[in-house]
């Protein structure tokens, strides 16, 4: 059975609506057509995240796009790193 998507604004309004409301979240998730544990999880999503929540399409929160960008350039420079230490003890034996 294929995972049934939805809209960030979706998720958005019933985080919203379970935030805000004072009916059970089963109730609400019942009447949404969807899990109670999905409900609960968006809801989570949107206390912690705020507006960067559900951001879909492949894309990340700002936070996991910079750790992305750091990880991408901390390999680069332990690679720069690995070649300065190959070449120094390359030059160290052309000398002796």
């Amino acid at each position: 059975m294929a995972r049934k998507k939805y809209t960030r604004e979706f998720k958005r309004e019933a985080a919203l609506l379970a935030e805000e409301s004072e009916r059970p979240l089963d109730e609400l998730a019942r009447e949404l057509g969807i899990h109670p544990n999905t409900l609960y999880k968006w809801r989570r999503q949107l206390v912690q995240d705020g507006e960067d929540a559900f951001p879909g399409h492949g894309k990340l929160r700002p936070a996991d796009e910079e750790i992305r960008r750091l990880r991408r350039e901390l390999a680069r420079v332990q690679e720069e790193r690995d070649i300065l230490k190959k070449a120094t003890q390359f030059f160290a034996k052309e000398s002796r």
